[in-house]
């Protein structure tokens, strides 16, 4: 089969070339010309370069293999596509037209490329079908047109709103919102996610929406998405997630496994990158994450924007999940001063954390934000689906540690 053409921004930054065994992105000359030598504009980790250096193969090859899905829906496109599932180069060529951020990668070589991208109205009854059948049509792709691509575990689709209501994105048009049905065995989770934007919002670690829609009775936690815009190239803005940034590969966003992410390393790119107020923002993420009890804020929950005049910023909070009342290990993804333990989490520690990446108002950061997490969930009425204990946690893990302590075990 032809090699893949990869697009940013409408620009053909390069060509995907050789088979899941060999592959490796060459960069077109002209690329180079429009975004300038080594400019990070298409990630931090692999800047455009005319000769491929052989040290930065790995960074180039895993970069790609993070745009895609993980466990079970990555298993299901892959049998939908006729590859199998570590075929990164197969699974791209189907589904790599509409993947996070403002990427479009497409085969030259298939009759009819580039289609023309395109809408599929729904009514509720056909979200509501996608939702209950997210096995069958993983990402809401469409056996026929559908070119979606999403990183992640957890089951979801991907959807396109118009102010005439919902569609189906079919052969690179951009989705607009990410739609997650009740998982099986967790029904609380979708209602608590939705609890924990509320809280990222209180502390303006983001603007965009997140709701409960029911769609013919089935229940969805419904997301805007951060990367994309109506008034930028293609509808899409660029990112680029701290697994990508770091070289870091599927579980290997835990800090635990592999050791390749820490905070301390996030840290330091965007230090680098995008400046201190990337880094304050960085530490309310962390705070609202020990406030609320979100274990799971790890390498590939933390993602830079690439804009397209080539400056960078932290992207806006995502999957921002109460958890600490569910069955798990009580770990955090990423330590915290060397603390893994949620439970044992202090303000010492957030402080220290934000400190040592340099930042010197981290005391006074960390204090503003566990005071609006308290104010907010003594204002804010969760979801009657939610985890009946999450205010009195959430107040709780706040005020334990505002008052020095740590922030203790959620109530049994």
């Amino acid at each position: 089969m032809a090699d893949l053409r990869v697009e940013l921004y409408g620009t053909r930054i390069g060509t995907l070339t050789g088979d899941v065994r060999t592959f490796d992105l060459m960069v077109e000359p002209d690329a180079v010309k429009a975004f300038g030598i080594d400019s990070p504009i298409l990630s931090i980790a692999i800047p455009l370069a005319l000769v491929p250096t052989r040290a930065r193969k790995q960074r180039r090859r895993n970069f790609f293999h993070e745009l895609l899905p993980e466990g079970r829906m990555r298993k299901r496109m892959a049998q939908e596509a006729r590859v199998p599932s570590g075929d990164v180069i197969g699974l791209l060529r189907r589904y790599g037209r509409d993947v996070a951020g403002a990427l479009q990668i497409w085969d030259p070589g298939v009759p009819g490329e580039p289609r023309e991208p395109r809408l599929e109205p729904l009514d509720e009854a056909g979200v509501a079908e996608l939702l209950e059948h997210v096995q069958d049509f993983p990402l809401g792709n469409k056996p026929r047109g559908g070119r979606s691509s999403l990183a992640g575990v957890q089951d979801k689709i991907v959807l396109t709103r118009t102010a005439d209501g919902w569609n189906r994105a079919l052969d690179g048009y951009p989705s607009t919102h990410i739609l997650k049905p009740e998982p099986e065995g967790l029904p609380t989770v979708i209602y608590d996610e939705e609890y924990g934007a509320r809280l990222a919002r209180a502390t303006g670690l983001t603007s965009f929406g997140t709701w409960i829609e029911e769609f013919a009775g089935v229940p969805s936690l419904v997301i805007e998405r951060y990367d994309r815009s109506s008034s930028a190239p293609q509808g899409r803005i660029h990112q680029e997630d701290f697994n990508q940034v770091l070289g870091a590969s599927g579980d290997e966003k835990y800090q635990r496994y592999g050791g390749k992410v820490s905070l301390a390393r996030i840290a330091r790119v965007l230090a680098e990158a995008a400046g201190q107020g990337a880094l304050a923002a960085l530490l309310r993420m962390v705070v609202v994450s020990a406030a609320v009890g979100n274990l799971d804020m790890h390498a590939k929950n933390v993602s830079l924007l690439h804009h397209p005049d080539g400056t960078l910023a932290l992207a806006p909070a995502y999957d921002f999940v109460p958890q600490a009342h569910q069955k798990n290990d009580g770990e955090l993804a990423l330590t915290v001063a060397g603390e893994h333990r949620h439970s044992e989490v202090t303000r010492a520690h957030l402080i220290e954390e934000g400190r040592s990446w340099g930042l010197r108002n981290a005391a006074r950061t960390t204090h503003e934000v566990l005071e609006t997490a308290l104010e907010t969930v003594r204002d804010e009425v969760p979801h009657p689906r939610a985890h009946p204990g999450l205010t009195e946690d959430i107040a709780r893990f706040a005020r334990n540690l505002l008052e020095g302590r740590p922030a203790g075990p959620p109530a049994p």
